[in-house]
């Protein structure tokens, strides 16, 4: 299983739609800023399973239900999935990991620092942060899902889209 992770597109959608069309993943995860790129996405690809938290900059732009903070398993992992403002991802992940641990996350996922970052604790805890997709020169994380684990994640740029889909 294939899941393609993005965050702080802030209404730049062109590279998000090139990322679905080439990697075709199981699921995506946008992390905010711009929800309705997300709504929009998911519109467009009726067959994928969407996932999406407001951020920060989505106060009036989010559905009246939408949650800061999801946390449920996909393909058999506990993901936690978060824009990361309210936890001060600017200032240090410790908060947002400690939530992630208390929650039994096997990954969390955020945005909000456009840094892209996919690190593994000690642990065992997946970090990842897709960085921001915003423009066509921007970053995605992908994480690949087998037999309930997580079997790879990693960081791309527009320049690693096509080689990484063959």
């Amino acid at each position: 299983m294939r899941i393609l992770i993005l965050s702080d597109s802030h209404a730049g959608i062109s590279f998000m739609r090139f990322c679905i069309s080439k990697l075709r993943p199981d699921h995506v995860v946008h992390l905010g800023d711009h929800y309705e790129d997300g709504k929009v996405l998911a519109e467009e690809n009726p067959t994928i399973l969407f996932h999406q938290v407001p951020g920060n900059c989505d106060h009036y732009r989010c559905d009246p239900w939408a949650v800061d903070i999801l946390c449920y398993p996909i393909g058999g992992v506990m993901l936690m999935m978060t824009h990361g403002h309210k936890h001060g991802v600017k200032s240090g992940q410790e908060r947002l990991i400690a939530d992630a641990r208390s929650r039994g996350a096997d990954a969390v996922l955020y945005g909000h620092t456009h840094t892209a970052r996919c690190t593994r604790e000690e642990d065992g805890l997946w970090v990842v942060n897709p960085g921001s997709c915003g423009s066509y020169s921007g970053s995605v994380a992908v994480m690949e899902i087998e037999d309930k684990k997580i079997s790879a994640c990693r960081i791309l740029a527009q320049t690693d889209i096509l080689e990484y889909a063959h």
